[in-house]
């Protein structure tokens, strides 16, 4: 049956008094959500995630996504799909129907909670407001001038702008961040990758079943031994196992009670080379083997300022394009700082647009020819060979590349709805690779737990053809670790 929602703010001149309940009575509150414009911006379908409540978007916030709409940035794209999620409810319900909360359509016909356009209200009501000349405090006022007029309500804001909600709770309204798309609590439950094991692992199972595959060995073992060994954690598809006698193994299968690995010697893992470049440490071992398996369509690379996550993920680029010609070119591309999402006031090319945001990439290159005889000429080589292009993530949406190797750059600063957005431009044979820090998160209103980096490798842990690394150590330079570690 669809929720009905008495209406948010009557037009009628009923007295504050009237709308107390009885003496006596026991009385439900029904919850209100009054959205801040941020969590449109960082969600556009966030009004429909309330299920049976009531939905409330201020006019201050239908002003802000205004003023905000227009441009190519992702924000900007955003803005307009959220005023478009707004109309498509709204539609031509007339003013009093909007007053009164339109419902909110669902699937199967059903409709849940309702949505409502929360108008201005005359200050002069409260004793205490805030201050008017920033749309926060205008927006803070108006709900407390709600909860004044209609205490049978519990109106909660949503918003995440910390410092909106320290203002809210100051003004006796509760107030709270956007969880609905933050899917651990704490970043030290997001998956590294991989399992260290304390001992042998051959002593923690009591029976395995090994064969050969060309070259390759594999292992089958008892699928509850194997989670004892690691505590009780889920094992996903392209993990790896690993135990303190040197034994490596990545997980091929996990059956109902069992899990295939594949046994893959240290030494093997690390006398890989991708472009010259052969890694440091297993951690970049392991990173190596996912980049350049063809069969991994989206691998994740985090790690520590310095771990090596963008020239692994480079090499291994160039190396499967110019070597193995898996791919016809490297889509470099990177978040970019709030103040620089509209590239088309930077002079120059596409390119030399995206210049001071993905020097990491031309440092990189530079790295992997730092002892050529002609480092210059290397650097013009393989920029042209691989066919390397630089492209703004702001013209990304709508585009689709085939047979590209795709690599995006300090993705901890995207939200979960443009990561979604951009991992959808992938087309046939085409492979993802996203790096970045959860520690650097420099993008207003997201925290570790709600980047669209965390958000991804929770959702694809269980995708078949996705793999992610956390890389461990900073190999750069002896500066850079303990600059890392004690700063």
């Amino acid at each position: 049956m669809a929720h009905r929602a008495a209406p948010l703010h009557s037009r009628s001149s009923r007295t504050r008094t009237e709308s107390q309940p009885p003496a006596g009575a026991v009385v439900r509150q029904q919850k209100v959500y009054v959205l801040d414009t941020n969590v449109l911006i960082h969600d556009p379908n966030a009004l429909l995630n309330f299920e049976e409540h009531a939905v409330a978007i201020p006019m201050t916030v239908l002003e802000e996504l205004d003023k905000l709409k227009s441009g190519k940035s992702h924000s900007a794209a955003d803005c307009r799909a959220a005023i478009r999620q707004i109309d498509r409810i709204i539609g031509h319900a007339s003013p009093e129907q909007v007053d009164a909360g339109v419902p909110i359509p669902r699937a199967h016909d059903s409709t849940q909670g309702c949505l409502s356009v929360l108008m201005p209200r005359p200050v002069a009501e409260l004793a205490h407001p805030l201050p008017e000349h920033l749309n926060d405090n205008r927006i803070i006022n108006d709900v407390a001038i709600l909860k004044q007029r209609d205490p049978l309500r519990r109106y909660v804001l949503v918003t995440k702008d910390i410092n909106m909600r320290l203002k809210a709770r100051a003004c006796g309204i509760e107030a709270e961040d956007y969880h609905t798309d933050q899917l651990v609590s704490d970043v030290r439950q997001l998956s590294q990758g991989y399992f260290e094991i304390e001992g042998s692992l051959w002593e923690q199972v009591s029976q395995v079943d090994s064969w050969r595959e060309g070259p390759d060995t594999h292992h089958r073992l008892p699928r509850a031994e194997l989670s004892a060994a690691l505590a009780g954690r889920d094992l996903y598809l392209n993990q790896f196992v690993l135990d303190e006698q040197g034994f490596i193994g990545r997980v091929m299968a996990v059956e109902d009670d069992s899990v295939v690995l594949w046994h893959l010697p240290a030494e093997q893992l690390m006398s890989q080379q991708a472009w010259g470049l052969t890694p440091i440490n297993i951690y970049q071992a392991m990173a190596l083997h996912l980049l350049l398996d063809p069969a991994v369509h989206l691998v994740t690379l985090t790690g520590a300022a310095g771990s090596g996550k963008t020239i692994l993920a480079l090499a291994a680029a160039i190396e499967m394009i110019i070597e193995h010609r898996s791919y016809n070119k490297i889509i470099a591309t990177r978040s970019t700082p709030p103040l620089a999402e509209e590239q088309g006031f930077l002079p120059g090319t596409e390119e030399e647009k995206m210049d001071p945001w993905l020097g990491a990439i031309n440092d990189n290159i530079e790295a992997l020819h730092l002892h050529d005889e002609n480092p210059n000429g290397s650097i013009q080589y393989v920029k042209e060979r691989a066919n390397i292009q630089f492209k703004s993530l702001n013209y990304i949406r709508g585009r689709s590349f085939q047979k590209a190797l795709i690599l995006i750059d300090e993705s901890q600063n995207l939200t979960p709805h443009q990561m979604k957005a951009i991992i959808t431009r992938a087309g046939e044979g085409s492979k993802v690779v996203c790096l970045g820090n959860l520690a650097q998160i420099d993008t207003p209103y997201l925290t570790p737990t709600s980047s669209g980096l965390t958000y991804m490798i929770e959702r694809f842990k269980g995708f078949a053809h996705g793999g992610s690394v956390h890389l461990n150590g900073v190999p750069r330079s002896a500066l850079a670790e303990y600059a890392e570690s004690h700063l």
